[in-house]
């Protein structure tokens, strides 16, 4: 808990405050134009505090000031820390993907047509952004076939012919640059259609495009007219999905988000979770709506409007490579609307403006992006119900099966590797409400067992992990603090009748335990094919979804298993090649892979770095390095 006596050191100037818990992680960064006055409202009586805020401060151990000198500093530092903490109780966006561009590389001689992530100010052309990378891809194909520009990286030719094009060419959608094909001036004329295409500027090209197939068709020049129709219907498709929003071909972003404040404002059944909103951006670029983001953001609960839609400004848009001239919000940002909008406008190189409309189109429009938040909120809502729902259905479906008494809300399945007998391994998986919980897997190294023997290596592993469960119930340890608890309500064996008792046996030495023991059966291809239980086998039908639900079990432990085997054995065999070295044993080779980490680094390493590491001496290294030359590996 913090000391509260700290308080009196907080400096009264502006700056950043982060908040550390007793582990030493950033749990929270915060702004403020007077430090000691904002960290000191923190720490007030605490019944005059949001419960989050209650249960973030009781984590606090300690508060770290970075002192600035202007409020705009302290919002960047602020925004970047949040984006590489990502602190627990701050407001987050859950979507921190980027947005996919059309760039025409207008600073070159022969400009191409791209994909990009990043847009950058180099003196090329760029469109977006989007949200579906494939609809990117669609619009750069159709572009390309009705005023192709160059596709590939090869050197362009100046003035000589020379080379032949590649398969583009012959298809019609490239010009061929690279072979000396075409002039500059009339290479730029597509790049200058192009660019008035994805401006929405195509009326004047459609209709030459329409005169021109009519005339050729009066001329019986079909082909030619049918390539003219393919070219307006490649252009129709590129604008089809614009949606004009402003006939002043403005850069706009219109952001709005909606969160359940009760469960009244809502038709949607059962409990909903009001620490969540949605977040809709709408991007219009050149009067055009050309995308939308949606985002889930999180911790919402207890904070104002203004400071939700503070937070989704600030986390947006730091490090945006393209900043649009007005942002319109759905609703005003706190006291911080000045020092954004100076940030933004820093960021962009010329004015932002932050609007809240009142009244007229963009109060409609907006009013739409808010809907839209609305909807989709409530249908995420519905698909996680729905989904929880198919979770609890399986877990019934196992109960049922079984005929067990309780539904079983936590399960642990076990799987035992190793190849005739060899770094011999368990695994342990656990599945709790129908989902799995690898924070809880548990890697055995059996220890007592030797050769293969997969039921005695199943007890070690179910003695051992009952045990530990046992020893921290004594402790006084809770779930929340316990590696092994709670116990499962059903113990999972990967294996038939035999594997099943041999881990009955381990439990009946624990008859406090209220847990039922069943194994999971394969058939001669390694499929599931049914579960065991009190020496009775219950067949499973593809599709259900029990089968699918055990499969999915039989699966994980499986992969869990087979991958630690597979890391030791990977170590095994390395220790045995670097052994039969002269003069390396087991703490030499130890002592190599402490330094060098990987195989790789040890083969490339000179004498000089072998010399370096601790154990080794002249003899030792010149063999180490010249093992992994005279025996060919070097590059292997």
């Amino acid at each position: 808990m913090y000391d509260r006596k700290n308080l009196k050191n907080i400096p009264k100037k502006p700056g950043i405050y982060i908040m550390h818990n007793h582990a030493g992680d950033i749990i929270y960064v915060g702004k403020a134009k007077n430090l000691f006055n904002r960290v000191h409202s923190y720490f007030q009586n605490p019944k005059n505090l949001p419960i989050k805020t209650q249960i973030q401060v009781s984590h606090v151990e300690s508060i770290e000031t970075i002192v600035v000198d202007t409020e705009m500093e302290a919002l960047i530092l602020e925004c970047n820390l949040i984006k590489e903490h990502r602190p627990r109780y701050n407001i987050m966006l859950k979507d921190d993907k980027s947005y996919p561009y059309i760039k025409i590389t207008t600073q070159e001689k022969y400009p191409k047509i791209l994909m990009t992530r990043n847009h950058q100010r180099d003196g090329g052309r760029y469109f977006g952004p989007f949200t579906s990378s494939t609809a990117v891809k669609q619009t750069i194909e159709a572009l390309q076939k009705v005023y192709p520009l160059r596709r590939c990286n090869r050197k362009v030719a100046k003035g000589v012919k020379r080379g032949r094009p590649c398969i583009y060419y012959h298809m019609g959608q490239c010009l061929a640059p690279c072979t000396g094909k075409i002039e500059p001036e009339h290479y730029g004329e597509n790049v200058q259609k192009d660019i008035a295409i994805l401006s929405g500027k195509n009326k004047p090209i459609v209709d030459q495009l329409t005169a021109e197939m009519m005339q050729a068709s009066e001329n019986m020049e079909y082909e030619k007219a049918a390539d003219c129709r393919d070219k307006i219907q490649a252009i129709d498709f590129v604008v089809s999905k614009q949606k004009i929003v402003s006939e002043n071909q403005q850069n706009q972003d219109y952001i709005a988000f909606y969160r359940i404040k009760s469960q009244k404002e809502t038709n949607l059944s059962g409990e909903v979770d009001q620490n969540i909103a949605c977040v809709q951006v709408f991007n219009v670029r050149d009067g055009k709506l050309l995308g939308r983001n949606r985002m889930m953001v999180d911790g919402v609960k207890d904070e104002t409007d203004e400071a939700i839609m503070t937070n989704v400004v600030k986390q947006y848009y730091n490090g945006s490579h393209f900043l649009p001239k007005e942002i319109i919000l759905s609703c005003p940002l706190d006291d911080e609307m000045a020092s954004i909008e100076d940030w933004l406008t820093a960021q962009r190189g010329s004015r932002v403006r932050i609007i809240v409309p009142q009244k007229g189109k963009k109060d409609r429009f907006i009013q739409m992006v808010e809907k839209n938040a609305r909807l989709t909120l409530e249908q995420y809502f519905i698909e996680k119900r729905q989904k929880e729902k198919r979770q609890e259905n399986r877990v019934e479906s196992l109960q049922n099966l079984l005929n067990i008494e309780n539904i079983p809300k936590r399960i642990e399945a076990y799987d035992i590797s190793n190849i005739s007998g060899t770094n011999n391994v368990g695994g342990m998986v656990v599945f709790e409400q129908g989902k799995p919980q690898p924070k809880a897997y548990r890697r055995f190294k059996i220890q007592t067992v030797e050769g293969q023997n997969d039921y005695a290596s199943m007890q070690e592993m179910l003695f051992r992990r009952i045990e530990h469960g046992m020893r921290e119930l004594k402790e006084g340890k809770t779930p929340g603090e316990s590696s092994f608890l709670p116990f499962p309500e059903v113990f999972m064996i990967d294996g038939g009748k035999t594997h099943v008792d041999a881990a009955q046996s381990i439990l009946s030495m624990y008859p406090e335990l209220n847990s039922v023991v069943c194994g999971l059966v394969k058939d001669d291809h390694h499929q599931l094919r049914g579960v065991i239980y009190q020496d009775q086998e219950y067949q499973l039908t593809y599709g259900t979804p029990v089968c699918t639900f055990l499969n999915e079990i039989s699966e994980e432990v499986h992969r869990f298993a087979i991958t630690y085997h597979r890391q030791l054995r990977k170590k095994s065999m390395l220790a045995s090649r670097l052994e039969t070295i002269p003069g390396i044993g087991k703490k030499r080779r130890e002592a190599l892979m402490r330094y060098f980490n990987t195989l790789e680094n040890i083969k490339n390493a000179s004498r000089d770095e072998l010399l370096k590491v601790n154990g080794m001496n002249q003899k030792s290294a010149d063999a180490v390095y010249q093992y992994f030359r005279t025996s060919g590996e070097k590059n292997d």
